[in-house]
């Protein structure tokens, strides 16, 4: 992904940033450009049955204009605080190790449940006489990426239950992104190892008469995350053995009926990250954030059932579903305002002065 693309604000965001105090930029600050170097978020639970809201009550919350709200941050700033839940629970948690790299953080009330496991598993204890685990490493004799999945694959089917929805698709396992493959692992259990998993967002938006529109996806009801709720255009998890490129042209073709010959034109602008504890579960997910503006002409269509709807709307609205309700999937909320920072909507500068004023 070229660095310049994930380094460069739109003019207007850049103006607005130059009128503003440091201390009045936070939810810039907390978007890392490079995605060498990315910001903390994190996503909230899915929800347990489908979202009860329908296009036209999101369609009617986005077109009024009457709350005079538009340069209000902080709607945007609810999102990420609600997002970002947990942290004082990390003490919980303790290392994941393999070939003594620290690859994720389990639970020590889930190591519980690795103790049947012990030709998978090395638990290792405090040397002080307590019992005190200090971390968790595979077992010596597997050695190769190919044992370690089949091995920590079984362990997985054998906690049943304990590890919810599994999908089949399996994340690599590495000390950071791109570094060498350790094992790959179920991508439903990956909370569960505290495990840092990677994903796409794109925004496919489109320029009519000087506005801009952004295509809204709602999410299929039978979505075992999040049904029913609204969504990127394309997004979806990194799985092993595709880089960031193809993964976003095979995600194009299969929600959007997006042709290669347009999805290869997605720009690389980023990456953020978001980290949620709950229970058991420690998740730590970097998003690789693309931009691709498409025809006006264009529709999407998908194509493996996973969405129900599209809807073209402009940017401003987009802005009040989000500022106003929980609407959207919570990680997706972070890569629009994201966009709506970058592509510098104009009420962005009135908004920096507002909070000059604070």
């Amino acid at each position: 992904m070229a660095a310049t693309a994930a380094s460069s604000f739109s003019a207007a965001a850049a103006a607005a940033a130059r009128r503003s105090s440091p201390s009045h930029l936070r939810l810039l600050a907390r978007r890392h450009l490079p995605f060498s170097s990315t910001v903390s978020f994190s996503a909230a639970a899915p929800p347990a049955a489908a979202a009860s809201f329908g296009w036209e009550d999101a369609l009617r919350v986005a077109a009024d204009d009457r709350r005079g709200d538009e340069s209000d941050l902080s709607g945007y700033f609810r999102k990420v605080d609600t997002c970002n839940r947990g942290m004082d629970k990390k003490g919980e948690f303790v290392e994941f190790m393999v070939e003594d790299q620290v690859v994720g953080y389990i639970h020590q009330g889930f190591v519980e449940h690795l103790r049947d496991f012990r030709d998978v598993f090395t638990i290792a204890s405090g040397s002080n006489g307590n019992n005190n685990v200090e971390h968790v490493t595979l077992h010596s004799s597997l050695r190769t990426p190919d044992e370690r999945t089949n091995a920590v694959g079984s362990v997985i089917r054998s906690l049943g239950d304990l590890i919810p929805g599994i999908r089949n698709e399996l994340y690599p396992i590495t000390s950071s992104y791109g570094m060498p493959v350790y094992f790959s692992l179920e991508r439903a259990a990956a909370p569960f190892f505290g495990i840092k998993a990677y994903g796409v967002h794109m925004n496919g938006y489109v320029e009519k008469e000087s506005q801009k529109f952004l295509w809204i996806a709602k999410r299929s009801d039978t979505k075992q995350t999040f049904p029913g709720m609204l969504d990127h255009l394309v997004a979806g998890g990194l799985p092993y053995g595709i880089s960031c490129e193809e993964n976003v042209i095979k995600e194009c073709e299969e929600e959007a009926g997006i042709p290669r010959s347009i999805s290869s034109n997605a720009t690389s602008v980023g990456a953020i990250s978001y980290m949620d504890i709950e229970g058991f579960r420690y998740k730590r997910d970097v998003l690789f954030c693309y931009d691709l503006k498409l025809p006006p002409d264009f529709v999407p269509n998908n194509e493996d059932g996973e969405v129900d709807s599209f809807r073209l709307i402009p940017v401003p609205h987009a802005a009040n579903i989000i500022r106003r309700t929980h609407f959207f999937k919570p990680n997706c909320n972070l890569v629009i305002i994201d966009f709506l920072f970058r592509h510098g909507l104009p009420w962005l500068p009135k908004a920096a002065a507002k909070l000059e004023e604070r």
